[in-house]
């Protein structure tokens, strides 16, 4: 089989017009299940509106609350880490400054990521 793309994407190793289809395809999963636990998340918090520290701390120790908001912090994150990129691609034309901003957005989503993640964790395991 031969090798129809130009050849400077062969030289430069860029893929067909359907590499970034894994891209899009988690972009539109992280936000179908963005939905339901959108919900979730709404109804969580109205239902527990004017609750005290007490209160919070007691509805993160059960596992049905604090293993939905883990998913919801994953979830978020990756969503906007992929959309970010997205944006990077598409408005940063030098290769160096753009390889940095993706990077950049990464560690930042990440790290994020990660806080809110141990966050939630520390006040569902002491409670």
């Amino acid at each position: 089989m031969t090798d129809r793309r130009p050849a400077l994407s062969r030289v430069r190793g860029l893929g067909s017009a359907r590499a970034g289809t894994a891209h899009w395809w988690a972009q539109r999963a992280t936000a179908l299940a963005l939905v339901p636990l959108s919900l979730w998340l709404v109804a969580s918090l109205a239902a527990g509106a004017g609750g005290d520290h007490r209160a919070v701390t007691a509805w993160l120790a059960d596992p049905l609350a604090a293993i939905p908001l883990l998913l919801v912090i994953v979830a978020v994150f990756h969503h906007a880490q992929l959309g970010l990129q997205v944006v990077v691609e598409d408005y940063v034309q030098a290769e160096g400054p753009r390889l940095a901003a993706i990077l950049f957005v990464k560690f930042v989503a990440a790290a994020l990521s990660v806080a809110a993640a141990f966050a939630v964790l520390k006040i569902a395991f002491q409670g």
